[in-house]
């Protein structure tokens, strides 16, 4: 049997030669941790390469995913579907062992990593879902969620602020289960950290209530192994492992130092850490004799057996909650509510309420959580003004975590982060709240959740200028644009309470990528609908209101603008005008239909439009083309009551109609 060491360093062997073939990379942080990696994924890991899905496994995050060949190594070495072929394609075209770990590529990779800090934030997510998933479904004598979450982590992960908002939440909520590995090399890009990150980290983490296992030799495998024991008897809180590691560890000349950070160590290099670590075998040439010490396949195949076994039980004794967890982890939805949803949708229309769409996003909430129960809420302390709160939420403790509702603090990067990581556990389905302007501080985890197609939903209320005395600070501009931009995201904006089930509807129902529901604070007017428009709805894009035969002018809007549009076209109607109304909620829901839809709603021989949306104008040029205008903005806003300010930057019905005029050169 193959020592400790000999198994660690086939991690090194492969990361330093895969780098070399690639010309780029980074093989410090692998050869760094490879002695930690080793005992955890081989003393206590608990997974199946076999079925990468299992859905009781360990989560293994990589935060510092630039040290990507890590986790590479392990999923090769311990018989994931990774062949050494993928290994030596490390960061080429269509290689399933791209730069960084990213989701969908290669199996077993949990979570796209690389922007640092968001994987151990990721993990938070996981963990929690672990830790509700459990409280909602275990019972006596049946731990059939029972697992856990472990994450390794440079101190670029720990500089990112998003590092702290996550967890400090992590250690509110005392997440057991989360078990976090510092690579403490004191090594970043730059070089030594002690120029700029001298942070008492044990100290931090003691604060935000973590249980803190200080100064382990990453290098010895027995103060691993006991470190880990010792977070895994810590119930009540997370655990932060503080490991003191050498960078690019093997490397005669270059361990320690940042030159092994970022970098390709070198065909001379290469062969003295060779050398070094008495590995004297090629590259990428792995002996059978190492193959078998890592080999999980036997093991995780009994470990998952095992558990089958029990799921079999739990579902004799409780067979509606294994149905509901077997649906839940699907990811199916209940065989009635599309019919429940277009049923409540119609009530909206009939109804015909004059209220805000965040109300009205409320309401939906409110009949929608009750028919899934999977639905876990939240919002960035902002509750009571994005109105995410409704009859059955039930908050998140330390000591229950039976409920469906988590008050994030004001953290939206971490919230955002945090929804991606219970979102890719699976079970749950997390919405999380904010201001629309704000969500500029979750951005780049709004992003990773399109890049992974998750299928979040992310709530924004406080949609424009409408706004009001808060002010430029608080009124959005450019922010529905950059989300329209977004690939795989769609974004909606609806434009009263109709819509605003729609919304709610397709965003539940999408299971490709996430979701941005725009809302407004004001009330805005129900608009009425025959049946066929108001079907048409889920089609991003329709006819509101429309003429007798061809229009020559079309009035294309959203959410708090649809009212004002539909207002000047009954005043260009009164003309003489023939005027059609577009709503489009949804942009990107409209360019996926088919291109005699899209012809029907925008004929191309139409070149008369105008589009109307309280925020940034560049957007609509793809709609209105050279020849149309939009009534939008150019500038920020200013503090005013939101009526003044929609007036004064144009948004009325006169100015609207008088645009629309124009283009007939009247």
């Amino acid at each position: 049997m193959p020592s400790r060491r000999e198994l660690a360093n086939a991690i090194r062997a492969l990361s330093m030669d895969a780098v070399q073939k690639a010309k780029s990379g980074h093989p410090g942080a692998p050869m760094g941790m490879a002695d930690i990696a080793q005992v955890l994924w081989c003393d206590f890991m608990q997974h199946n390469p076999s079925n990468p899905d299992w859905t009781n496994r360990d989560r293994f995050v990589l935060s510092n995913g630039h040290g990507s060949m890590l986790v590479y190594s392990l999923l090769h070495l311990t018989g994931y579907d990774l062949p050494m072929e993928e290994i030596r394609n490390f960061r080429q075209l269509h290689s399933k062992t791209p730069g960084h770990p990213e989701y969908g590529y290669a199996p077993g990779v949990e979570t796209t990593t690389g922007p640092l800090g968001q994987g151990i934030s990721n993990a938070v997510g996981m963990a929690i879902a672990e830790k509700v998933l459990a409280a909602q479904f275990n019972r006596d004598g049946h731990q059939i969620i029972d697992h856990y979450t472990y994450c390794f982590l440079g101190d670029g992960c720990l500089m990112e602020g998003v590092s702290h908002e996550t967890c400090s939440l992590a250690g509110t909520l005392g997440l057991g289960k989360l078990i976090a590995f510092w690579d403490d090399n004191g090594i970043s890009i730059d070089g030594h950290v002690e120029g700029w990150f001298t942070d008492d980290t044990p100290g931090r983490f003691r604060a935000y209530g973590w249980h803190v296992i200080e100064n382990v030799d990453g290098h010895d495998p027995e103060q691993v192994k006991a470190a880990i024991e010792a977070a895994r008897a810590e119930n009540g809180k997370p655990t932060l492992i503080c490991t003191k590691t050498i960078i690019g560890f093997g490397s005669p000349n270059k361990s320690g130092s940042h030159d092994c950070h970022g970098s390709p160590l070198g065909d001379d290099e290469i062969a003295a850490a060779r050398e070094f670590l008495n590995w004297p075998h090629a590259p990428f040439e792995i002996p059978d004799s190492i193959y078998a010490g890592w080999d999980a396949k036997a093991k995780g195949a009994e470990l998952e057996k095992a558990w089958n076994e029990k799921l079999a039980a739990y579902a004799a004794d409780h067979p509606d909650l294994a149905q509901e967890l077997k649906r839940r982890l699907a990811g199916d939805l209940p065989a009635d509510f599309s019919a429940k949803a277009d049923a409540f949708i119609r009530e909206c229309q009939a109804k015909g309420e004059n209220i805000a769409s965040r109300k009205a996003s409320q309401n939906a909430i409110e009949k929608f959580a009750a028919l899934l129960p999977e639905v876990i809420g939240g919002s960035a302390d902002l509750a009571g003004s994005n109105l995410t709160l409704w009859s059955g939420s039930k908050g998140l403790t330390a000591a229950d975590a039976s409920g469906n509702y988590i008050y994030y603090g004001v953290r939206e990067f971490g919230m955002s982060a945090i929804m991606n990581g219970i979102g890719l556990h699976g079970g749950l389905r997390p919405y999380g709240a904010t201001f629309l302007m704000f969500m500029e501080y979750a951005r780049n985890a709004v992003r990773m959740s399109a890049l992974m197609r998750i299928p979040n939903i992310f709530v924004y209320t406080h949609d424009s200028i409408g706004q009001g005395e808060d002010g430029p600070t608080h009124q959005p501009v450019e922010q529905l644009a950059t989300l329209r931009l977004t690939p795989n995201m769609d974004t909606w904006r609806p434009c009263d309470a109709a819509e605003t089930a729609v919304a709610w509807k397709a965003a539940l129902e999408r299971r490709d990528g996430p979701n941005a529901l725009v809302f407004s604070r004001q009330n805005l007017n129900a608009q009425g609908r025959n049946d066929e428009q108001l079907a048409n709805i889920a089609r991003g894009g329709y006819i509101l209101r429309d003429c007798d035969g061809q229009p020559e002018l079309i009035l294309i809007a959203t959410g708090s603008e649809v009212d004002i549009t539909v207002k000047a076209a009954e005043s260009l109607t009164d003309k003489g005008k023939r005027v059609r109304v577009v709503s489009m909620p949804s942009t990107s829901v409209f360019d996926r239909q088919d291109a005699a839809y899209r012809e029907a709603v925008l004929p191309a021989a139409v070149t008369s439009r105008v589009a109307v949306e309280a925020a940034h104008v560049d957007y609509w040029s793809k709609y209105v083309g050279f020849g149309g205008k939009v009534v939008g903005m150019t500038t920020f806003g200013e503090s005013a009551p939101g009526g003044a300010l929609l007036k004064h930057f144009g948004f009325t019905a006169e100015n609207v109609a008088g645009t629309a005029l124009s283009l007939l050169g009247e």
